[in-house]
């Protein structure tokens, strides 16, 4: 692949034969963007997994980054009130299904109570081929309205390895302080290490790399390694 020349003069500034600590590996990724616009970065961690094995949580970093997101409620009764009382942006039942399958989309998360299920399962072809669908692995069919509102207004994000045992994480931009994205990176690698499968022979993590959006990618220091 072919780069252009503000990529190639952003790689000077990379030692390609160095793994770096966090802290010095954020300071690098930071000297090395370049784009006009404020780039995303990104840590990418490649497990010893093998295809049986689920890697797939929801937390809350340290330090937000993204826009506070629109979190929609599917609920009744108290649980409405409580959703509302959270700062959901916007609280319904089976009139906000029917909304829903009117075309109106405007929101970028769904919760509900198990008690609505039955009538958000219709959404289904709507919801589930763009990632929105309330589920319980996700924590987001839930009775526990109120921390759920309040943890995903805080920023929490979900992440899951891929078929090749991947994980991606966006993990704050290139603006932030560099010590909040240190933070950042290290409470997704602790949280990450919490998913360890119980037979995993060896090291769970193999290698941990940052990039940002437009820059090229390093390599962070495993402290399985140490």
């Amino acid at each position: 692949m072919k780069h252009g020349k503000q990529y190639r003069k952003s790689f000077e500034k990379l030692d390609i034969s160095k793994v770096y600590g966090i802290q010095e590996g954020v300071d690098i990724a930071k000297a090395m963007a370049f784009a006009k616009f404020d780039e995303t970065l990104d840590v990418s961690v490649k497990l010893n997994v093998k295809k049986s094995h689920s890697v797939r949580e929801t937390f809350v970093l340290p330090h937000r980054f993204a826009v506070e997101k629109r979190v929609l409620v599917f609920a009744k009764d108290e649980k409405a009130k409580e959703a509302e009382e959270a700062g959901a942006s916007v609280v319904g039942a089976e009139d906000l299904v029917e909304k829903i399958k009117g075309g109106w989309l405007e929101f970028d998360v769904c919760v509900a109570t198990p008690d609505m299920m039955r009538g958000v399962g219709t959404l289904g072809p709507i919801l589930g081929r763009r990632g929105l669908m309330p589920n319980p692995k996700t924590r987001t069919v839930t009775m526990d309205i109120k921390e759920t509102v309040g943890e995903l207004k805080q920023g929490r994000i979900e992440f899951r390895a891929d078929k090749g045992g991947v994980v991606h994480l966006p993990v704050g931009k290139v603006s932030m302080e560099s010590s909040k994205v240190r933070d950042n990176i290290e409470a997704f690698i602790s949280e990450l290490s919490r998913k360890r499968p119980a037979d995993v022979k060896g090291n769970f993590i193999k290698s941990i790399n940052l990039s940002s959006t437009m820059g090229p990618g390093l390599k962070l220091k495993n402290k399985e390694e140490n």
